[in-house]
């Protein structure tokens, strides 16, 4: 019998095993193929990420080898040190135990997790650097990595949210880029009553067709400008419009930009923007009437102008529109983390 061997087959039968055959050399062979295995798995995606920064239309595909091969040479790898180190993998026996108290022991989480992480990069409805919103729990943000337990989640206030993958698939998820697409929005506006509609629609229309964050026109695709109510203070118009993909991701930043085109086009058409005001019609006062009777009360003619306000026809900065034209397209970190 070697003097290096540590447990025999008869001994190991005694503890209540089958298969091994421990030897000290058999246990540093698989330490070092352990070592070696994760270090070409990081070699690997390493050199698979740099493929997908410089894709543009593949970058979805080379993520997902970038994943399996990472996966795969991990699990090739720890089966390889296991033979190394004296286990028989013919027998299943010890894989199914552990396996048992392992979910036992509260395992079953991180095996969900996991799988529910596998169906996404598969299924692909999800898929990194799509922007997405979790209406119930207020996450809404770039998906940067899916990970074996959770999904990373940046919003644009640069946060990152650790959400669990099951998440993606139990309950309900906004895509709002699903395959590279992109949206229409509304974005709501009030003009005086008395102005003229015509003027309303060509000054927002021209203003938001040359706006940097509007997709061109095509037949399906249009920017109109839609009367929707009659309001307390005036017309009640919405300006309906398709924003490029990057844009979508930062709605909030593209209703700014957008509210702020529209201001500005209705200032130089010299359309009149209502503001909450009570107005009170006097018909006759110290026996007076009209003019006469403002005159006695101290109100002059003339209209007045607001302290500080736009001056017409003036176009001022738009902070927001820099906002929505800043890149999206940064690394995503895809470092794949080995279990525990």
């Amino acid at each position: 019998m070697p003097a290096n061997r540590l447990l025999t087959m008869d001994q190991s039968k005694f503890l209540g095993f089958s298969g091994f055959h421990l030897t000290l050399g058999g246990l540093i062979s698989g330490a070092v193929i352990l070592l070696l295995t994760f270090a070409a798995s990081w070699l690997v995606t390493r050199a698979l990420r740099r493929v997908r920064e410089r894709a543009e239309r593949s970058r979805q595909a080379v993520y997902l080898l970038e994943r399996l091969a990472g996966y795969g040479i991990i699990v090739v790898g720890v089966m390889s040190a296991l033979s190394a180190a004296g286990v028989n993998l013919s027998s299943l026996a010890v894989f199914a135990g552990a396996l048992g108290i392992g979910v036992g022991l509260g395992l079953q989480g991180v095996v969900k997790e996991f799988v529910s992480g596998l169906f996404l990069i598969f299924d692909r409805m999800v898929s990194v650097g799509d922007y997405i919103e979790i209406e119930d729990i207020g996450i809404r943000g770039a998906i940067m990595e899916i990970g074996p337990r959770a999904t990373r989640v940046r919003t644009n206030d640069n946060v990152n949210v650790l959400v669990p993958n099951s998440r993606f698939i139990e309950q309900p998820v906004t895509n709002w880029t699903l395959k590279g697409d992109t949206r229409r929005i509304h974005v709501p506006f009030t003009v005086a009553y008395g102005s003229d509609r015509g003027r309303v629609r060509d000054a927002v229309l021209k203003a938001a067709q040359a706006s940097p964050f509007t997709l061109p026109e095509t037949e399906a695709r249009k920017s109109q400008v839609w009367l929707v109510a009659f309001g307390d203070r005036g017309l009640a118009f919405e300006l309906v419009v398709w924003p490029t993909r990057d844009a979508v991701k930062r709605p909030a930043a593209m209703h700014a930009a957008y509210t702020w085109l529209i201001a500005d086009a209705l200032d130089a058409a010299g359309v009149e923007v209502p503001v909450p005001q009570t107005d009170v019609r006097l018909r006759r006062a110290f026996g007076l009437e009209g003019d006469e009777a403002l005159k006695r009360l101290g109100h002059g003619e003339g209209p007045t102008t607001q302290p500080g306000g736009p001056s017409r026809g003036g176009h001022s900065a738009n902070d927001a529109a820099a906002d929505v034209m800043a890149d999206e397209e940064e690394e995503a970190d895809t470092h794949i983390r080995p279990a525990g």
